[in-house]
């Protein structure tokens, strides 16, 4: 009897060692690179696409005529939010999810801010800072309490723009009443 159990406790062993090895072969495939001569060249993941990482850089470097000083900068086309400094360093740049209704370029202040309110669509909303009102339409950036950032209702007319959390407490943090908000193209 003794034979028959430790046939049984190596098999177990093997068979927990196949499912180990299989598991790790796995993960390691899904990290390799696609092309293996790739990972031998330098640089070579930040050259594979030269065209992507220029639209990023450029989304990211603070747009030319947004104005000077500490200020927000919303680019309505890139769907971008930049929060720079008084020495015009971007202090965070993140995307945004707008709303229905964009607000027409020009130069705004922060009017008003609240901790936390019910959005236009029924959802929890924290760290809301309103911007401008157009007619009954009042644009302001603000973050979900469930993390939920929805595209835009169409059949609504709101001005509500959604950032994640983090990105919703830095622009609490950063945009006091009077903060100036540029909005771009």
């Amino acid at each position: 009897m003794a034979r028959s159990n430790s046939g049984t406790i190596v098999g177990g062993l093997t068979a927990a060692a196949i499912v180990v090895v299989g598991v790790l072969a796995y993960h390691a495939s899904a990290n390799a690179p696609i092309n293996p001569n790739q990972a031998a060249r330098p640089g070579a993941t930040d050259s594979a696409h030269p065209k992507d990482k220029a639209k990023k850089e450029k989304s990211t470097a603070i747009p030319a005529s947004s104005g000077t000083g500490r200020r927000v900068v919303y680019a309505l086309g890139d769907k971008r939010v930049w929060l720079i400094g008084a020495n015009e360093q971007a202090i965070r740049t993140y995307q945004i999810y707008p709303s229905s209704v964009s607000p027409a370029p020009g130069t705004y202040n922060v009017t008003s801010r609240s901790a936390s309110v019910t959005g236009s669509d029924g959802i929890p909303i924290e760290h809301v800072v309103r911007f401008h009102t157009e007619g009954d339409i009042v644009f302001g950036f603000s973050a979900a309490v469930n993390g939920s950032t929805p595209d835009p209702d169409s059949t609504k007319r709101t001005g509500g723009i959604r950032e994640k959390r983090a990105d919703g407490a830095a622009m609490w943090s950063f945009a006091t009443n009077g903060t100036e908000v540029v909005v771009i193209r």
